[in-house]
Parts: structure tokens; sequence; C-alpha cells
């Protein structure tokens, strides 16, 4: 190869680099014009050479290799706690971002085997197929729909109040085009173009003032108080827990300690996912009285420890989400269904458990997959509540989270302390914001080693217990909005999106490049 193509490769894994500076914490979406412009024009003007399809395949490939690298890093810090697991970083650090470049990949492939005839059929083919696939990757092989450029916007939440409308992956695909947009005026400055970008640009300060609209329509919906608090507690407890012979008793007493229970005060309680370490949901009755000095019927705990379910030849175990009450009777439960590869379990297990690796989270087995995510009631003398749960990464999946909107708020409890003091915790939040939005529903977060918050259904974080911080934040009162259309009809918008977009893809087709 020579030089000019080791710099065609140079370009786009630096292009990748660059838009990785659009995401959160630092949000300089800005830079998306730029990025996704050229990458698109680099594309364009390939397509007028003699390449091979697989050159165009591994163009994507470079471009999404570029991005996920720097800032998927962070995964790797999980594997830093068991020496078991600590060979594996260089692999992690290079084989995730490998295998989620491939989607990227594919946007380049199939973009030049279509090879659009008009400049704007071309950008609206680029902007399908990429919004298409990163559908696909946020649900093959269970699905990982992180880091989509929308979030990119995730400070700028009148804009993002569209997705209560046509939800994460129908607003993806139109910031896909917005951001490559200005390519167009570039290939040709005609007024067909220059309409069609600030169609674009028109669209989206449309998107803005409905979210202004939307907010101010919010605030005059009246508040309604609950007989109770429901209490968030965000904790900074480490992760040796897991891996040192820490006493259980002193990670329970010093969860009690930054609840402040108080004896008269009616209130349900909510810890983090997988705080108590070496106990079960079986094994907490033994710390009864420990909970019974400190907690009355006033009281509820929602806390994540695991669980188990014994069969015939086999013991199974869950990461649940547990209802109790003050005297550690188990009320109710939900066993999460979307785990995490090797954190929570551990593919080809028969095999790779031969050469001493096991799941990250526990010392025993992987856990098992939940069988259905249902609402929750809490029924009880002083409470009566219905809850969606939500167990920690689970928050990350747009339009598959519920079927029945009857709940009042959704409750995420997460453990991000395994992600170190890298920017995952602060990407993990932000899921959180969107979904909120999506549902129109009040989220209430309760994280160790990250943040805990109450976001309501504009998306703001009315209180907060900041990024390894610890304390805690109660919801008295909220206000109750109708069902959104996204949290309706799901992912279906972004079908009737993709039809539409084919349409004007062949309306424009019939313009040819002059």
């Amino acid at each position: 190869m020579n030089i000019k193509v080791y710099k065609d490769f140079l370009f786009l894994i630096i292009l990748g680099m660059l838009t990785s500076l659009s995401l959160p914490p630092l949000n300089y979406f800005f830079i998306n014009f730029l990025t996704f412009s050229l990458f698109f024009l680099f594309l364009i003007h390939k397509s007028n050479g003699n390449l091979s399809a697989r050159i165009f395949f591994f163009y994507g490939w470079l471009f999404g290799f570029g991005y996920f690298i720097t800032n998927l890093y962070w995964i790797s810090i999980s594997l830093t706690y068991d020496p078991n697991f600590r060979f594996l970083i260089p692999l992690s650090i290079i084989l995730i971002p490998t295998f989620l470049s491939i989607f990227y990949g594919f946007v380049s492939l199939f973009f030049i085997i279509l090879k659009p005839k008009s400049i704007i059929s071309s950008l609206l083919v680029f902007s399908l197929i990429f919004g298409i696939l990163e559908f696909i990757r946020g649900i093959i092989f269970s699905g990982f729909p992180w880091n989509l450029i929308i979030y990119s916007l995730s400070n700028q939440l009148e804009v993002l109040s569209i997705t209560s409308i046509i939800g994460t992956y129908g607003f993806n695909l139109l910031c896909i085009s917005l951001f490559s947009s200005p390519a167009i005026l570039i290939l040709k400055f005609d007024k067909k173009n220059l309409g069609v970008f600030l169609l674009f640009l028109v669209l989206t300060i449309s998107f803005y003032i409905y979210g202004l609209y939307y907010k101010e329509k919010f605030k005059e919906i009246n508040l309604e108080s609950y007989d109770y608090k429901i209490r968030a507690i965000g904790s900074n407890i480490t992760l040796d827990r897991f891996y040192t012979k820490v006493d259980s008793i002193s990670v329970i007493e010093d969860l009690i300690k930054i609840s402040e229970p108080e004896p008269s005060d009616k209130t349900i309680f909510i810890w983090p996912e997988g705080i108590l370490p070496n106990i079960s949901q079986k094994d907490l009755i033994n710390y009864s009285q420990l909970f019974e000095e400190n907690f009355n019927q006033n009281h509820i705990l929602i806390m994540g420890v695991n669980s188990q379910e014994v069969k015939e030849r086999s013991k199974d175990y869950f990461n649940s989400f547990s209802v109790y009450d003050y005297k550690l009777n188990l009320l109710n439960s939900y066993n999460k269904i979307n785990l995490v590869p090797f954190g929570e379990f551990l593919p080809f297990e028969n095999l790779l458990s031969k050469i001493g690796l096991r799941s990250l989270t526990n010392n025993y087995q992987s856990f098992s997959r939940g069988d259905l995510r249902k609402t929750i009631e809490i029924v009880q003398p002083n409470f009566s509540l219905k809850i969606l749960p939500l167990i920690c990464y689970e928050i990350i999946y747009s339009g598959n989270l519920f079927n029945n909107l009857d709940f009042d708020l959704i409750i995420n409890i997460s453990e991000d302390g395994w992600f170190g003091q890298s920017i995952g915790p602060k990407q993990h939040f932000v899921h959180s914001i969107i979904r909120a939005i999506e549902s129109g529903k009040y989220i209430v977060r309760s994280s160790n080693n990250g943040i805990a918050a109450i976001i309501n259904p504009l998306g703001n974080v009315e209180k907060s217990v900041n990024y390894r911080k610890t304390g805690y934040i109660d919801l008295k009162e909220r206000r109750t909005i109708q069902p959104t259309i996204f949290s309706m009809y799901g992912n279906k918008i972004f079908g009737l999106l993709i039809l539409l977009y084919i349409f004007l893809i062949f309306s424009f087709n019939k313009i040819r490049y002059e």
C-alpha cells in the first residue's frame, strides 16, 4: 500500500476519535458537523473511483474503531478487580471496538452498494443505513446501544423533548442527517441542496420550540404529593467488598447511616444494586435484628441482592430487585433480564470456566436471565405505589422496557464502581435522562459509585447525589403527564421514519449529479 492509503486510514481513525469528543461528559456536539460531513464526503469521493466493496467496508470500520476505542476504553477497568481477568485487559481495549466497528463497516459497504444517483438521495441513504445499523447494534446479541450519536445532545433537553414522540432511534436517524448535511453544500451549492440543509436545521429548531412548549405545559400540571417519601441512596462503598473479607454488617450499618431513617417518617428506601457483600435474598433474614433496630412499620426497603432458585439437578442465581418490609419479609422481587456479558454471565461458560474464568460480579456461576419484566405493586398499610424496576444497564434500552403503562415511576438501581473514575458512569447516567423523556415517567435512581438522582419527564435532574458522593435524595411530589406517543407506540415510530426516508430517497434519486 502506498503512503496515500495510509493517510486515508489515519484520517478516518482520527475522524472517529474526534467524534467521541461530542459525547458525555464533554458534549462538544458541534464537532459532529465537521466529522460526519467529512466522513460522508470521503465516501462520496471514493465512490467515484474503482475501489472494491471490501475496502469500503474497511473505511467504515476504521471510522468506527477510532470512535469506539476512545469512548469505551473504560470497560477494561472492570477487569482490574479480579486477577483472573487482568490478562484480558489489552484484548478488551481492542476487541470490543473491533467488534462494534463492524456495524460502521457495513454502513459504508451498503452505501457503496446502493450507490445513489443524486447528492440529496446520497445523504438520505447514508443516514438511513447508519440509523438502521445503529438500531441493529442495539438489539443483536442482547444489544449494546451505547453512545448513539443522539447522546451528544444530552445537555440540550428542549431539543431532546422530541424523543417523547419519535424515540431515541428516530431522533438518532435525524441527528445523523443533520450533522452530515453541510457536506451537500460543499458537493454542490444550489437551491435544492441549500433547501435540504435548511430543512434539517429548521426541523431541529422546531424541536427546540416544541421542547419549550412541552416544558411550559409540564409546569402547568398540578403537583401531586405523596403521603410518604421515596428516598434514593447514593453511596461510595468500595468494590473491595466483593474480593476481600469485608464485614457485611459494617456495610449494612454504613447504608443505614446514609439512609437516616426517622421512626415517624413514612419512607421507601432505595439502596443500590448488589450492595451487600456475600448476602443473598434468603440470607438477609439473618440480619433482621439490625434492621428492626433501625426501621419500623413506616418503612419499606428496596435493594439489589442476589437470589437463588433450586431445581432438580441445578441451582440458578439471579441479580434481583427486592422489596422488603422492615422485618425483612420479602414483599416482591424482579430478576434482571438484560445481563452484562462477562460481568454477569460468562459466554461459552462450559469452555471458558475450564481455564479459570468466571463472571466478574459473583464467585460461583453465571447469573441466569429473568423470565419477565413486570411492574411491582407495593400495597402496604402506609404505602401504595406501582413501579417499573430496572437494574443497572437495563436503562440503556429504548422502546423495549415495558408493554404496560400502568405504573407510577421507574426505579433504577445500579453499581457503577466497576468502571472506576472514568467517563463510563457519567455516560451510563445520561441514558436515564432520555428514558425519562421517552416514557414520560419520573425516574428515581440509586447508585453506588455513580450518580443517584430524581429525573422528571422533561429530563431535568431535580435532585442528585453527585458522582462518587454519599447522601440521599427524596421524592415527595410529582407531576403526572399523559402517556407519551413513544411510550404507546415504541419503535414503530422509527419504522415510519424509515418508510419516509425510503420515499424521499426514491423521489430525490431522479435528480442526478451534474
